[in-house]
């Protein structure tokens, strides 16, 4: 009899910055677990999800395309992915693959499962936390041992939304990174997040009464991301006893960052800021993937399709923008890809061009902050973009925005569609309502909250 094909297993974790984990270097140590698996494999330190938030990310994590090819850049996108782009889940299903997943019904990358299994990832418990990760767990384990069992190889693709809001992860993850009074009514702090009306109500749907420290609110998420941590290490063991250590390939990774107390972006993940776009990519196969190893390049989402079939040994029959990683674990090296474009549809349309130096967001809508229609940061001396330097550079401005705008038409005539961008109107999901066109309701929204 044939040996059967290695399995998959991949991790998407909603929401996970990649500077809040240990594994990289964060001073808090968030992911002990993470941290002593990696060392079994490879950590990518500066792997990017260029097009946010969750449907544009994970489009293009699960296909291998950018988002010309995907056609999709909104979180509310509306209808199917772009022509030609196909799903690992429809790839491995094709090859002999039994494939299913865990929290990702109704996304539109979520073609080809044979299952969809569902779990509470938002209502609080009776003690007030959401134990989500737990939750999780609960319907993924007896899924696992259901799948080990099986004359097939297997691919499970897991959403994780812990670290996703609301931050409330159960004791001792609560008080881990947290000592202070977080009700101390000389800590002013959280005053401009509550003061922000279109969030304001969801805020105090789950922050918990009469907490005034945003230094608390932060510390929930770096404790939700402890949990998470303990609870991937509790799949991860039930899949060793299970004898799927040496035949299964695990990827590590996630859709988009979060924002915290950072640019008036408060507690959530739209704005092209990095916080946002920089993610973790661990990759681990024994014998497959050296141990132990770290790799500056840049990589992206869309690279993870390519590679994973690479290592599977599996003909995708499909074309992908990504390009393979497997290739640095021979000792090959990438093109240089240190230059590219950035969107977002969030509660912000925009997009950018980002290189090693600068940051450029350009907004094609006005949004509801009010912030700058043009926005530049000097990454190698500002690394927390706090200061737009648009006025005082508008050469650099001009030369990213050259840059940008021939790489778009270069990927309008490469894919034969229109950018997505451009042509994604009805992108906050408000043309339906009472308004003559998306534009407009979305220019109500964003008058009625102008500050």
């Amino acid at each position: 009899m044939a040996k059967k094909k290695p399995n998959l297993i991949l991790f998407g974790i909603d929401s996970l910055r990649r500077d809040h984990m240990s594994l990289y270097g964060y001073r808090r140590l968030t992911t002990p677990h993470i941290d002593r698996f990696a060392a079994g494999g490879a950590v990518f330190e500066n792997h990017f999800s260029p097009h946010i938030p969750t449907t544009p990310g994970y489009a293009s994590m699960l296909t291998g395309r950018d988002c010309f090819g995907t056609d999709v850049v909104a979180l509310r996108h509306r209808g199917e992915l772009g022509e030609g782009a196909v799903t690992l889940a429809e790839i491995l299903r094709g090859a002999g693959y039994a494939t299913a997943c865990v929290g990702f019904t109704g996304n539109v990358a979520a073609r080809g499962f044979d299952r969809y299994l569902d779990y509470e990832g938002w209502r609080k418990d009776e003690t007030g936390r959401c134990p989500k990760a737990d939750n999780l767990n609960r319907v993924t384990l007896p899924l696992l041992e259901e799948l080990a069992a099986g004359d097939k190889p297997f691919f499970l693709f897991l959403r994780h939304m812990d670290p996703h809001t609301p931050y409330l992860p159960p004791p001792p993850f609560d008080r881990l990174f947290y000592g202070g009074d977080e009700k101390d009514p000389r800590n002013r702090s959280l005053e401009p997040v509550l003061a922000f009306e279109p969030f304001a109500e969801f805020f105090r749907g789950w922050f918990p009464e009469g907490v005034t420290d945003s230094a608390y609110i932060d510390a929930q998420y770096d404790g939700a991301v402890a949990y998470l941590d303990a609870a991937v290490q509790a799949l991860l063991n039930r899949a060793e006893a299970l004898g799927l250590g040496d035949d299964t390939l695990i990827v590590i990774t996630s859709d988009h960052g979060e924002t915290l107390y950072e640019h008036e972006c408060y507690y959530d993940h739209h704005g092209l800021y990095e916080s946002n776009l920089v993610t973790p990519l661990i990759i681990r196969f024994p014998g497959r993937v050296p141990e132990g190893v770290r790799y500056a390049q840049y990589t992206f989402a869309k690279d993870i399709v390519p590679t994973v079939l690479d290592l599977l040994e599996v003909d995708a029959g499909a074309a992908f923008d990504g390009l393979s990683l497997a290739a640095l674990f021979k000792g090959e090296k990438l093109p240089a890809r240190e230059e590219f474009y950035i969107t977002e549809c969030t509660w912000m349309r925009k997009h950018g061009w980002r290189t090693p130096k600068w940051k450029l967001i350009v907004a094609l809508e006005p949004d509801f902050h009010g912030k700058p229609p043009v926005e530049l940061y000097d990454l190698e001396n500002d690394p927390q973009e706090l200061t737009n330097v648009a006025e005082l550079y508008p050469d650099t401005v001009e030369l990213l925005k050259k840059r940008m705008e021939e790489h778009i038409a270069a990927r309008e005539a490469e894919t034969g569609r229109k950018n997505p961008m451009y042509t994604n109107t009805d992108w906050h999901g408000l043309g339906t309502g009472p308004f003559a066109s998306s534009r407009e309701a979305y220019e109500a929204l964003r008058l009625r909250y102008a500050r």
